[in-house]
């Protein structure tokens, strides 16, 4: 009773300070809040209070998706309660001498050639039909540019690949290569619209199958290529005159980045530009969110995933010898991208249980779109927040000659201005 007690005078003041309504029901049935309220969570266990009260978010969510937690309310209304709960800053957490060197070795491990393959796999591999729910129509799964307020997603998405082709300045007849290329949606618009011969690799099964088929029915054999190849096994391959990457260095660990941007400096020819865009964390020393975030993250959705923070990326980058020559940050357009994938998927409900049904067992399924509703949302919180953001980083590797370019000392195809992207 004591216990019960505490527990109420604990709760109530913690819901009344949150941005909207919300009411908990205990396992034992007892309720607290509004009956009719904005937010519901109904508690089957405990373990899921004890994180409520200590503002681990994440472990909430765990709980949600394991079902031992039901909530109640629009997507948007719980991240706000989400955000409300927090215990500090998700971001501000520096880690000791003996954390970041555990951290590196954790690191070192998790991205092993074969452990990377299983990692993509887990995640892309999912369901092709279930990614084209909420996705566009081209299946850009990344941050989307919202260059006119009005624009729906799927134009959003072909501004952002036409944003980074005019970035890379490509040209008719140059060979492009694209560093994850998902399901084709860059290497097809630079092949199409800039006549470009596009190189694409991804460890995806389901996306490289993907490509495959779409190469065949648009005619592009020999304009378009894809490989099921890891980046780290690109040998005996001639450099390209530009290269992409485009939501892939999440994926490659940091005690892997300056390898990443070596490989990226070895496979781009002398006054080459590359364009690596990626999530970077919002902090300058955590590789993952607090409270419970990327512990959750890393569970259900993206294994092996490590955010740098993006002067940490550019650190990296330049000790490959490449020149930072442009870097853009994008946040809020991946809060609204989000958004947008995460209203698409809430109003396919029904149809997505039934797609992940018809590859996993029922307890299965509902977990996998339980995870997803969550990591969607939580991730278009984050975004918003400025926990975490979306860097587009434009780099050359000069070629030594003053002469070379549009000014001197260029030593690059650089034009040292933005005018020409905008153009």
């Amino acid at each position: 009773m004591v216990f019960m007690k505490n527990l109420l005078s604990t709760l109530e003041p913690l819901l009344a300070r949150l941005p909207v309504t919300a009411s908990i029901q205990l396992p034992s049935g007892e309720r607290i809040g509004p009956e009719h309220s904005a937010v519901q969570l109904i508690f089957r266990s405990p373990k899921a209070v004890t994180a409520l009260l200590d503002g681990q978010i994440g472990s909430i969510g765990s709980a949600i998706v394991e079902g031992w937690v039901e909530v109640k309310g629009s997507s948007r209304d719980i991240m706000a309660a989400a955000a409300g709960l927090l215990r500090g800053d998700p971001v501000s957490h520096t880690p000791s001498w003996l954390g970041q060197t555990v951290s590196k070795a954790r690191s070192l491990a998790m991205h092993t050639l074969t452990r990377d393959a299983e990692q993509i796999q887990f995640h892309y591999d999912l369901s092709d039909d279930f990614y084209a729910l909420w996705l566009d129509p081209r299946r850009v799964y990344s941050c989307a540019y919202y260059k006119e307020q009005g624009m729906s997603l799927a134009q959003a998405q072909e501004a952002k690949l036409d944003h980074i082709c005019r970035k890379l300045k490509l040209q008719p007849g140059e060979r492009f290569w694209d560093i994850g290329s998902g399901w084709g949606g860059l290497v097809f618009w630079a092949a199409e619209h800039y006549g470009v011969q596009a190189h694409g690799i991804t460890l995806s099964r389901n996306q490289f199958d993907h490509v495959q088929r779409l190469i065949a029915e648009k005619g592009l054999q020999g304009k378009v290529q894809v490989e099921l190849r890891d980046y780290r096994q690109m040998v005996d391959v001639e450099p390209f005159d530009k290269i992409g990457s485009v939501g892939m260095f999440e994926h490659v660990g940091s005690a892997n980045l300056q390898e990443y941007f070596e490989t990226i400096y070895s496979m781009l020819r002398p006054g080459g530009l590359a364009l690596v865009h990626g999530i970077t964390a919002g902090g300058v020393s955590n590789v993952e969110l607090g409270a419970g975030m990327g512990e959750f993250i890393n569970r259900y959705i993206f294994p092996g995933g490590e955010l740098m923070h993006v002067s940490r990326v550019l650190h990296d980058l330049a000790a490959s010898g490449l020149e930072m020559v442009d870097t853009e940050n994008l946040r809020p357009h991946y809060a609204r991208t989000l958004w947008a994938w995460s209203d698409g998927l809430e109003a396919r409900l029904g149809e997505a249980q039934i797609i992940l049904q018809a590859q996993y067992d029922e307890e299965k399924a509902a977990k996998a779109l339980r995870a997803y509703r969550l990591y969607l949302a939580g991730s278009a919180m984050g975004f918003e927040h400025g926990w975490i953001a979306l860097h587009q980083m434009l780099c050359s590797k000069p070629d030594g000659d003053l002469r070379s370019g549009a000014m001197a000392g260029a030593q690059s195809g650089y034009p040292f201005n933005r005018e020409y992207i905008y153009r």
